[in-house]
């Protein structure tokens, strides 16, 4: 190992596994959606981005997978790493390459083809044998069982929790190392939504895939996730391991809808508006 390469594998070591350094992004030129955003993830957590419809969850996904220039949206400060490495100007093929992989919301599926033409398309990248294809195959449906019983079914009509399993499985294909999840839980069932999220633990304790996932679901995300930020109108309000941050009782009353003495106004929790990181 040569000087170099030794200097570079322990700056690999010593920095965060995916680091977002106080990113802003605008869209159409105008609209300033993320406002200095920074966060971490730790290699083979599963941190919970949360937030209510607006807050800017999906945006910062897509400015770290690169899929912001289809909207019109532009990454226009800070800078994201992943392993050590900059990555906020390479392209999305270029990611999923690396082994970064967003699962988009809204369980985006290629309605035609079947289930298991699905989950194919999720090994385009990458030049493997038919055999080892399909052992990927096989571990998918391993973790996702009802998709074996639904492989010859065209995915448009399949139910919305089998869409959302087609599309991690899809991810999941593409043998990622981080999958960036947005909104798995939006309008499925709760138990199909428990039954997502234990899958995803599953993949994480597993096969070491680390998550960043995107959740209006506050109370199911912080139950499986090891830590969370909180997003209002484009900042990082709050952060914390998920324990903390389930028992908080500021995070109960707002994000929650649960109150220890009562509902309060939002003027009455004081304490809230000091603990933001940032300055009105």
């Amino acid at each position: 190992m040569t000087m170099n390469t030794a200097t570079e594998a322990a700056a690999q070591a010593a920095a965060p596994y995916l680091s977002i350094n106080n990113v802003e992004v605008i869209y159409n030129h105008v609209i300033l959606v993320l406002k200095g955003v920074s966060l971490q993830v730790e290699q083979g957590s599963i941190v919970a981005l949360l937030g209510a419809n607006g807050a800017g969850k999906s945006t910062t996904l897509k400015s770290i997978s690169n899929l912001l220039h289809a909207e019109r949206g532009d990454v226009t400060k800070g800078s994201i790493e992943f392993k050590g490495a900059r990555i906020d100007q390479m392209t999305p093929n270029e990611l999923v390459r690396r082994g970064v992989i967003q699962v988009m919301e809204g369980r985006h599926c290629f309605g035609h083809l079947s289930i298991e033409e699905n989950l194919l398309t999720g090994a385009y990248t990458r030049k493997i044998s038919r055999g080892e294809l399909n052992a990927n195959l096989e571990k998918v449906y391993h973790y996702f069982p009802r998709l074996k019983t639904r492989r010859s079914s065209q995915a448009g009509y399949t139910s919305g929790g089998e869409q959302q399993m087609c599309a991690i499985g899809r991810a999941l294909m593409a043998k990622p190392e981080m999958i960036l999840l947005d909104e798995p839980s939006m309008g499925l069932a709760p138990q199909i939504v428990e039954e997502i999220f234990e899958i995803v633990k599953d993949l994480n304790t597993k096969e070491k895939v680390s998550f960043l996932l995107a959740e209006q679901n506050t109370m199911v995300a912080l139950r499986y996730a090891d830590f969370g930020y909180i997003m209002e109108n484009g900042r990082i309000v709050m952060e914390g391991e998920a324990k903390e941050l389930a028992a908080n009782e500021d995070v109960k009353e707002f994000y929650l809808g649960l109150a220890g003495e009562g509902r309060k106004s939002f003027r009455e929790v004081k304490h809230y508006r000091r603990r933001k990181r940032w300055l009105s």
